[in-house]
């Protein structure tokens, strides 16, 4: 009987149910836990989460107005960059037209000089022409004189007859050259 006893005790006693002492002091220890939790860790994560909270909120904040002041540089620099795009476009324009006065100044300097050069030229042709029309006349002028004594048979050493010789033989040799153009 012993052993029935023992088994029936044994049968009333349940391994998952705790004994009530455990369940007591169970308890006990879990409300100190839950009150120490309560009182001083719950208010500590609370105070580090709302410190993280207001970090990301400033660092969000922070944030959008980077992103707002770099949307406005960036702005600012797509107007500078017009700007100067519109400034290089007048600088380029303006040296074009700068370009074509100072050509067209070369042109007409240089078309100034060449008319310069011609017109030396013409003039220095002139001088020699003249310079040879009278050399010319001067030499035609002594083999007039030389003929005119070797048909005379005479000298014409008087130079003034000479002279007046040489002068009508010319006019005569003009008037007839004059003659001899318009034909």
């Amino acid at each position: 009987m012993n052993s029935i006893v023992l088994l029936a005790a044994e049968e009333d006693i349940n391994p998952l149910v705790p004994k009530t002492y455990d369940i007591v002091w169970s308890a006990i220890v879990f409300i100190v836990i839950a009150f120490v939790f309560a009182k001083y860790v719950v208010p500590r994560l609370t105070k580090v989460l709302d410190e993280r909270t207001q970090k990301i909120e400033g660092g969000i904040a922070k944030a959008e107005a980077v992103q707002a002041e770099a949307q406005a540089t960036l702005q600012q620099y797509q107007e500078q960059l017009a700007e100067a795009r519109l400034e290089a476009a007048r600088i380029r324009e303006e040296a074009r037209t700068q370009g074509a006065a100072i050509l067209s100044a070369m042109r007409s300097d240089a078309q100034a000089e060449a008319d310069r050069i011609v017109a030396a030229g013409h003039s220095q042709l002139e001088a020699q022409r003249q310079q040879i029309v009278t050399e010319l006349r001067s030499e035609l002028g002594r083999t007039a004189v030389d003929l005119a004594e070797k048909i005379i048979g005479q000298s014409v050493a008087d130079e003034a007859k000479q002279s007046a010789s040489i002068d009508r033989f010319l006019a005569e040799l003009d008037a007839n050259a004059g003659i001899g153009v318009g034909r």
